[in-house]
């Protein structure tokens, strides 16, 4: 079999954009949702990638998600945003709120927007990234549908709720961090499914609560949580300032872009803090760059050839696919085609 195609990062972008227009998101709206998709893919997370934008475009053709995101300020005061996104595009809500964190930072030293009432909002780093050419660190928090049992339990209540860190490192690149609190990002298993490939046995459980490699098996399951009780707690101390705090759903209440039958009710805390407000931020770039060299300094594990630091893989992985392009699985450019015929859209590998 033929390998499939690759992608130039540039084109992908273009097709994702042109399908969410035809479905009636505005031109804007439309190309920063196609561009955090086709950055996931960029940066290595193809679980987060294109793989989702028939998920999206399913979400708003039922009408849980809207095509045109009106959100309202429920909030606003000073430091402090609390934003209603009226079941809007997630990605346009937390550029909104974090471009809204940011100003408020510059003017307070530290800027909070929460967002209730939104809906998956993609890779989380796509904007804590947004802080560091803005002298901020930026904290991004959210929650999911439920994935995982509580500790102890059997059934699922607790969703991975990301949660993803960026920061200044004087020149070098920023420090980035995006996890979940699984073992795995849940799109990752879904991955799996749609490249036909087992997963590890210590990603999930079966319905019935043995571990499994079937992709299948494990999306009907529960995905485990990272580091055992402590990914558990993580992930409820995220679901409280993503839910409970902000005024969106929590828990049970929160609905996955996995389907395209109820809102998704999910929602986002954004924490902006200026550097300057604390520390000199040429002195604040040498210290982090004394840190990096720090850490790539320890002598070597057995077998490792090199130490890497928080979003230095992800940093290579986007140099190397936007000079080369993306290769999708050929089940994603399936899905893809035949959305795109659906909507008479041409896509760049046809």
């Amino acid at each position: 079999m033929a390998a499939a195609p690759a992608v130039q990062v540039g084109e992908l972008a273009a097709f994702g954009a042109a399908i969410y227009a035809a479905l009636g998101v505005p031109g804007a709206d439309a190309r920063l949702l196609a561009d955090t998709l086709v950055q996931a893919d960029a940066w290595g997370h193809a679980s987060h990638g294109v793989m989702r934008l028939p998920w999206y475009a399913r979400r708003l053709q039922s009408g849980v998600m809207k095509a045109r995101t009106a959100a309202s300020w429920v909030v606003d005061a000073g430091a402090v945003g609390v934003l209603d996104g009226d079941d809007g595009i997630g990605q346009v809500l937390a550029a909104q709120a974090t471009r809204s964190a940011l100003q408020r930072a510059r003017a307070h030293g530290i800027g909070a927007v929460a967002v209730r009432r939104s809906n998956h909002f993609g890779t989380a780093m796509f904007y804590s990234l947004m802080g560091p050419p803005e002298g901020c660190i930026v904290m991004v928090t959210t929650n999911a549908s439920p994935a995982m049992a509580p500790w102890g339990g059997r059934d699922k209540r607790v969703g991975t709720n990301p949660w993803s860190i960026a920061a200044p490192a004087g020149r070098k690149p920023p420090l980035v961090l995006d996890i979940a609190n699984t073992a795995v990002a849940r799109g990752k298993v879904y991955l799996a499914r749609q490249k036909g490939q087992a997963i590890p046995a210590d990603w999930a459980l079966d319905a019935s609560g043995k571990p499994t490699t079937d992709p299948a098996a494990a999306i009907a399951g529960l995905i485990a949580p990272m580091a055992g009780h402590k990914g558990y707690a993580i992930a409820v101390m995220m679901d409280m300032l993503s839910g409970v705090l902000t005024g969106s759903r929590f828990g049970l209440g929160v609905q996955g872009p996995y389907q395209s039958e109820h809102p998704s009710g999910c929602g986002h805390l954004v924490l902006a803090l200026n550097i300057a407000a604390f520390i000199d931020p040429t002195q604040f770039g040498q210290r982090m760059e004394a840190l990096v060299d720090e850490l790539k300094a320890s002598p070597l594990a057995e077998g490792r050839t090199e130490i890497l630091v928080p979003g230095e893989l992800e940093a290579r992985h986007d140099a190397h696919h936007r000079r080369e392009g993306l290769v999708l699985p050929r089940q994603t450019l399936k899905d893809l085609s035949a959305l795109a015929a659906e909507l008479g859209v041409q896509p760049p590998w046809h």
